[in-house]
């Protein structure tokens, strides 16, 4: 090619619709900057309410609330005297950072890699779509390393086995996205999210909820990831491969030279692992079933310190306070076993450089974690979100809007903002400081909302010019197809997109209805 390739002309609807998302979008600043300017809204509006003397009352509780004004000498007092509290006292800082420190054992060590390989790599080339839909959706577990790492390997797999190598690269990274929110295994986003959910919950100081930890939602996501999975690969298989077959997509690399890629890089991707790593893989296999052993030993003997006063373990036990420990001490096992084996882990200070690695790819969160936990402390404190709950449960109580009619406005509106804030944590800390408590008032578990967040989270952010990944996929997609622009990648997301949200949803709805847990000790019905 002697020159840089131009985009297509944008003149369909969905263009300029997408067009429009991506204007709109660019608009907003930038996460730390909007949450600094929510902090400044709720300081003024909580001002404004408390001169004004508005009360609000909690059901089941005695006294009335008064809304507490942040520009007041109370309030200044509380900000000058709590700041560092509300930041490092913030709950998804203590559940976060040990995780993160323990995946990033078993990510650099090469642990997380190897396994995605050994997957594609011994998957007969009728099952890797589905393959590839179920690894996408439960890459997740590498946070957003998922997006650069899962595409480009499985369109190599793809081309070896005799595949359309672009419905690999694009497949992959719709089942990533589009599945970002769940995961066979508990991940740093489960504790993230808990720790947001049992953080907002202060806002109906008293009201009796079940605790909110990073496997609140396991069973739920099981369910989800295998299904999904499935759809992805269905999807993979039966519409977008025939439709590139049918459009003509050239299946080689296009060289600058205008030379097609001779496919080798293809054929080592298909080569089996070496004997060292299909070794180092089977030691920590072991290692993981060792200490599951020693785990159930610990926790199932009669008089296990791990059991709450009844004996048993739900819905509290310090089993269930230990969930961040089990995961840490999973992935570190299983990181170092591997490490070791291969020789990627040969002391101590490489344990300490993956760990370090892992916390660089989470300072822009641990840098945002400073204003969100100070705008939800003060959203807390002054009442407002005491004053939102309640109201909003009343409105919605008035219009009989409180079944799962409800729970689908809510993951609309999730869908749709998710358009336009493509972090996670911030649309959580946005949304649940708003709809845990109002929902939990009309009697759902907090669990339960963010199990619903979950589904409206992720279907989109693959078709939104807001996700930054995007560009980085585009930049994959014109080695095969040098003339796509954002709206041919963005068309061809779409037909992932409205499948993922309706059988996520359809899955919520079963688990609403047959009324099942979310995870243990997790219900979805606060009990009257």
């Amino acid at each position: 090619m002697s020159a840089a390739p131009t985009e297509p002309a944008t003149t369909g609807f969905t263009d300029k619709l997408l067009n429009g998302v991506e204007r709109a979008g660019n608009k907003l600043p930038e996460p730390f900057m909007l949450f600094l300017i929510l902090f400044a809204v709720t300081g003024i509006v909580s001002t404004g309410m408390a001169w004004a003397g508005v009360v609000v009352s909690v059901p089941g509780s005695d006294e009335p609330t008064a809304i507490k004004g942040l520009f007041t000498g109370e309030g200044l007092t509380w900000l000058t005297t709590t700041l560092g509290e509300n930041y490092i006292g913030f709950p998804p800082l203590v559940t976060v950072l040990p995780i993160l420190l323990a995946i990033g054992i078993a990510q650099h060590s090469g642990l997380l890699g190897a396994a995605i390989r050994k997957l594609f790599g011994t998957s007969p080339a009728w099952m890797l779509p589905y393959v590839v839909g179920f690894v996408g959706v439960v890459s997740s577990i590498m946070s957003d390393s998922a997006f650069v790492v899962v595409p480009p390997l499985a369109a190599l797999v793809f081309k070896a086995a005799g595949r359309h190598p672009v419905a690999g690269l694009l497949g992959g990274f719709a089942a990533a996205g589009a599945g970002y929110s769940t995961n066979i295994f508990p991940t740093s986003l489960d504790a993230l999210f808990a720790g947001i959910t049992t953080s907002v919950m202060g806002a109906l100081p008293g009201f009796e909820t079940t605790p909110v930890n990073p496997v609140s939602n396991w069973f739920f996501n099981i369910t989800a990831s295998i299904i999904l999975g499935f759809v992805a690969g269905f999807i993979i298989d039966r519409v977008l491969e025939p439709r590139l077959n049918r459009q003509g997509i050239g299946r080689d690399e296009v060289r600058e030279d205008g030379e097609s890629d001779s496919g080798e890089s293809a054929e080592q991707m298909r080569a089996a692992l070496s004997p060292q790593e299909n070794k180092g893989l089977l030691i920590a296999v072991l290692s993981a079933a060792v200490l599951t052993a020693a785990f159930l030993l610990a926790f199932l003997m009669p008089e296990s310190p791990w059991r709450n006063e009844e004996g048993g373990f739900l819905p509290k036990s310090p089993l269930l306070s230990s969930i961040v420990f089990i995961v840490v001490a999973y992935f570190m096992v299983v990181g170092i076993a591997y490490g070791v084996v291969t020789g990627t882990l040969r002391s101590s200070r490489d344990a300490v450089r993956m760990m370090s690695e892992a916390l660089k790819e989470m300072l822009p969160f641990v840098v945002l974690a400073f204003i969100l936990g100070n705008f939800i402390a003060l959203f807390n404190w002054s009442g407002i979100g005491t004053w939102i709950a309640v109201t909003g449960a009343a409105a919605l109580e008035g219009v009989g809007l409180t079944g799962f009619p409800a729970v689908l406005g809510f993951i609309l509106l999730a869908s749709c903002l998710n358009l336009f804030i493509i972090s996670g944590s911030g649309m959580w800390a946005i949304m649940g400081a708003v709809f845990v408590p109002m929902f939990a008032l009309i009697g759902y578990e907090p669990a339960f909302t963010q199990a619903a967040f979950r589904v409206g989270d992720s279907a989109t952010q693959i078709i939104t010019p807001m996700n930054p990944y995007m560009i980085v996929l585009l930049g994959m997609l014109r080695k095969y197809e040098p003339g796509a622009g954002l709206g041919t990648l963005m068309a061809r997301m779409l037909p992932f997109v409205v499948p993922f949200w309706i059988v996520w949803t359809v899955i919520l709805a079963v688990f609403f209805v047959v009324d099942l847990p979310l995870g243990p000790g997790n219900g979805i019905f606060l009990e009257k």
